[in-house]
């Protein structure tokens, strides 16, 4: 399977799902108290997601998370630590997705890209802190 974990003295930075990564049925890569839940879900022909609706719940969020999803196009990702330290480089190609979980990321794009990112809201301008 294609998936990569960037962790760092224990604490989980990225999670990098390649372009045809898959599993058997569904599976998840993140801890159950992630703020965003990432995984792969394999369902055959013919099989149905029965109609349902997520309970509206209380949640406590205290830091946000990207999910990023390289849809064409090539970036190089920087993930760095809590303490502002790189520690992995990744390249994206299209189809591959990543998830920032903590830390911080810098990117920059080597070829025209699109990218489809996804995080909490509301959006709060004065939230980012450059590194």
């Amino acid at each position: 399977m294609d998936i990569e974990r960037i962790e760092d003295g224990g604490d989980l930075l990225a999670i990098v799902v390649r372009e045809g990564a898959s599993t058997e049925g569904v599976k998840f890569f993140t801890p159950g108290d992630s703020p965003i839940q990432l995984g792969v879900l394999m369902h055959p022909g013919g099989s149905a997601v029965k109609p349902h609706l997520h309970r509206p719940r209380a949640r406590t969020i205290n830091r946000t998370q990207e999910v990023l999803h390289l849809q064409y196009g090539k970036v190089e990702v920087d993930v760095y630590n809590r303490d502002r330290k790189l520690v992995r480089t990744c390249t994206l190609h299209a189809g591959d997705t990543i998830l920032l979980s903590l830390g911080g990321h810098a990117l920059r794009v080597l070829e025209e890209s699109k990218i489809l990112e996804i995080k909490q809201g509301p959006y709060m301008a004065d939230e980012k802190e450059y590194i």
